[in-house]
């Protein structure tokens, strides 16, 4: 029989047991000094289908070299590109972020607004790291549904959906708005290294009591 759902006790637990894994790498680059909208937003874009472990480095390469719009955009496409290299498509998301950076300055005068509408308007930027962005950067109450999220959140059986999109719809009507940056910040260590695609940790898992396993077929 399993329990009723509490999320505030899932998420102390999650807490508890994510404590010595790495953080998702947009609240490890805050905690690490790069904490403007701009910062965390360019930090998203490179992290796009790119391993944390891997996003980190490159944008701690980048902001060595610029970290506002107007010094990124005295970088050429090619220069922006070869900073970028080893996350993916390095050359596309020069163009995006040299996209970003000039409408940051040309239209907000290097100051990027903490809007939705606004981000989610800049080519290249969607839901995800335009929530992501203002949840950690402008500590606005916001989900961001990656992989993990939609998988662990389902998993549990707390919803049923069939897409990210739908994820992040459901979530933000059963979640309370003070816990929506939790939702990004302990599922995605915890999807990640607990709550796995393949072959989820279930008995070791905090929060096994609450959860319907929905899809697991088989565990560790």
């Amino acid at each position: 029989m399993k329990l009723p759902f509490d999320l505030d006790n899932m998420l102390t637990r999650i807490a508890e047991a994510t404590a010595h894994y790495p953080k998702a790498a947009m609240f490890e680059l805050y905690e690490r000094g790069y904490t403007s909208l701009f910062e965390q937003l360019v930090a998203c874009i490179i992290s796009i289908r790119t391993l944390d472990e891997t996003s980190i480095p490159v944008a701690e390469k980048l902001f060595a070299k610029a970290r506002t719009p107007l010094d990124l955009l005295k970088l050429s496409p090619n220069e922006l590109g070869n900073l970028l290299h080893g996350s993916q498509y390095p050359g596309q998301k020069a163009y995006t972020i040299l996209g970003i950076a000039k409408t940051a300055t040309e239209q907000y005068g290097g100051k990027l607004p903490a809007d939705f509408s606004v981000l989610t308007s800049l080519k290249g930027v969607g839901p995800k790291c335009a929530n992501l962005t203002l949840g950690v950067a402008a500590k606005q109450a916001a989900i961001s549904v990656d992989v993990h999220v939609h998988r662990v959140a389902n998993r549990w059986g707390y919803i049923q959906t069939s897409t990210p999109e739908k994820t992040l719809t459901a979530l933000e009507q059963k979640v309370p708005k003070e816990k929506w940056i939790d939702i990004n910040r302990l599922l995605m260590p915890f999807g990640k290294h607990i709550c796995t695609s393949r072959l989820p940790h279930c008995s070791t898992c905090p929060v096994l009591d609450y959860c319907r396993q929905v899809g697991v077929s088989n565990h560790l």
